[in-house]
């Protein structure tokens, strides 16, 4: 299974690198992230550049999409070319948003009367979109998700991992990564965050 990582010009570092590093620990179960760019090379908010390891073209054949989020997403949702390279399919592909990415899924018609998460700075621009944002970190309809919060990127991350491989994979990622002491508590949150995320306004 393969998760295209889209990360854009601008990008927040914690949003793609979390992600794809948190759902990398599971290459040996098969499920495997790579950073997806429209670019061959892309330079984040802080001016790390970074070498795509996919191309755009990915999306279509990977089974996870991931939309990061970055500085210049209004400008992405502003290109009309650049978002006809996001031909994404809900019904066989999970697909993701974190903060600001919210509104490329929007502007992709995915959301529809779904509410979804994102960040402070984008919550304005989201609900000018006709999307209703909730104050909570993730929230899940089916195979399309948001996460609101640079820190939440772990929750969609958990979201995948779960989703695909299992609570238990999930599980022993978390569990791995969490600070030292700190373990069952983090990895509780994390499912908890999900579970939670899943059932709100059922």
């Amino acid at each position: 299974m393969q998760v295209a990582v889209v990360t854009f010009d601008g990008f927040n570092e914690l949003d793609s690198f979390i992600a794809s590093a948190l759902i990398n620990r599971c290459r040996k179960d098969g499920l495997e992230a790579f950073i997806t760019t429209p670019t061959p090379v892309v330079t984040s908010m802080n001016g790390v550049e970074t070498t795509g390891q996919r191309p755009m073209e990915f999306v279509t054949e990977a089974d996870v999409v991931l939309i990061g989020s970055g500085v210049k997403t209004r400008d992405v949702v502003a290109d009309d070319q650049l978002i006809s390279r996001l031909p994404l399919d809900p019904s066989r592909q999970l697909i993701g948003a974190q903060c600001s990415g919210a509104l490329v899924l929007a502007r992709l018609g995915l959301l529809n009367s779904m509410p979804a998460c994102t960040d402070m700075t984008s919550r304005p621009f989201v609900e000018a979109c006709g999307v209703t944002v909730l104050d909570a970190p993730f929230h899940a309809e089916g195979n399309i998700a948001t996460a609101g919060g640079c820190l939440a990127s772990q929750y969609l991350a958990t979201w995948v991992m779960a989703r695909t491989l299992g609570d238990d994979a999930a599980r022993d990622v978390i569990n791995y990564v969490a600070p030292v002491g700190e373990n069952e508590e983090t990895v509780e949150r994390a499912l908890r965050a999900v579970r939670t995320g899943e059932a709100v306004l059922r």
